[in-house]
């Protein structure tokens, strides 16, 4: 191999001599024909140069139409003050928030009446007269207080009740009414915790005295006095439920009597916004079901029982028979 390499080498010898000249005369060439297209290059290249001096046609400004941007009113006027900011957006509006009350304030109101009677069926127990209830003599008076649709829906009634009935109510269904407190006021804000606290004792004596079936509590609030009253101290979360409370937790309870059943419901007040009104109606369905199904047992009728025979006093208490 390496004698075949020399001998080409060898042979060959001449004419690399060749190449190198031919190489080089393509390369003059070919710098030879370079030089004026470089040239000619930047001759073209001047012309787009930019001149003081030169003049733009008209017709070349006009090439390209300009467009005048107006606004039909200025979105800030300028007063050289500083801009104003944006104009907050109108609230929703809201009913003035009530403080307490004290009951000097409505002395002028007379208080409402308890209707109740020995042996019924339940009594309810509201957080107070409202003023619209106080001035009419009736409960839950105002438009916008659910408690008489609820009692009907419930099935506490079976006809729709208006205020003015609440007298009837141990007659016709064996059912009665009390609050925690007396004195009359705007809404239960107006009212202290100690104050419907301190209701709770008044309310047990009374369970005590007329010994119903059942209590049934008219909102929540109401519950959590009752509560504080008992244990000294706030009800926790975790330890309130709606409807049937726990057996120790009967109210007016002697040596002789085990105390009233205790069911808590929604408050009916139109204020209590808490709940919707389907929320409600299914807090009060159960309480409504045994009140039907205790009239059923006790008077053989789920409705109006005002034809039962009853003393020359008035009372129950001999024929409503459990």
């Amino acid at each position: 191999m390496g004698d075949t390499r020399q001998t080409v080498h060898e042979a060959g010898g001449g004419q690399n001599d060749n190449w190198v000249e031919q190489i080089n005369a393509v390369s003059k060439s070919a710098s030879e024909d370079i030089l004026p297209a470089r040239e000619a290059f930047k001759s073209a290249l001047g012309h787009f140069q930019y001149d003081e001096t030169t003049k733009i046609s008209e017709a070349r400004i006009n090439v390209v139409p300009a467009y005048k941007v107006t606004r039909k009113r200025p979105l800030i006027e300028d007063t050289g003050d500083e801009a104003p900011s944006k104009a907050p957006s109108p609230a929703k509006r809201q009913r003035p928030s009530s403080r307490y009350a004290p009951p000097s304030k409505y002395a002028h109101l007379p208080t409402l009446l308890d209707i109740l009677e020995p042996n019924l069926i339940c009594i309810f127990v509201g957080t107070n007269p409202g003023i619209r209830t106080a001035t009419s003599g009736h409960a839950y008076a105002h438009p916008s207080n659910m408690f008489w649709k609820l009692l009907h829906s419930s099935g506490c009634t079976d006809v729709r009740l208006s205020p003015e009935h609440d007298v009837d109510l141990p007659q016709w269904y064996a059912m009665g009414n009390t609050n925690i407190v007396e004195r009359p006021s705007k809404d239960a804000a107006e009212l202290s915790k100690a104050e419907t606290a301190a209701g709770t004792p008044m309310l047990e004596d009374k369970v005590r005295k007329y010994q119903p079936e059942a209590v049934c509590i008219v909102g929540k609030g109401i519950w959590e006095a009752v509560w504080r009253w008992r244990y000294k101290r706030e009800l926790r979360k975790t330890e309130f439920k709606w409807g049937w409370q726990d057996e120790k937790e009967r109210m007016g309870a002697t040596v002789d009597w085990e105390g009233a059943s205790v069911f808590v419901t929604s408050s009916t007040s139109g204020l209590s916004a808490s709940l919707k009104p389907p929320e409600k109606e299914a807090i009060w369905k159960p309480f409504g079901d045994w009140v039907k199904a205790r009239r059923k047992a006790r008077f053989n009728t789920e409705g109006r029982i005002d034809l039962v025979p009853k003393k020359e006093d008035g009372s129950l208490k001999d024929t409503l028979l459990s």
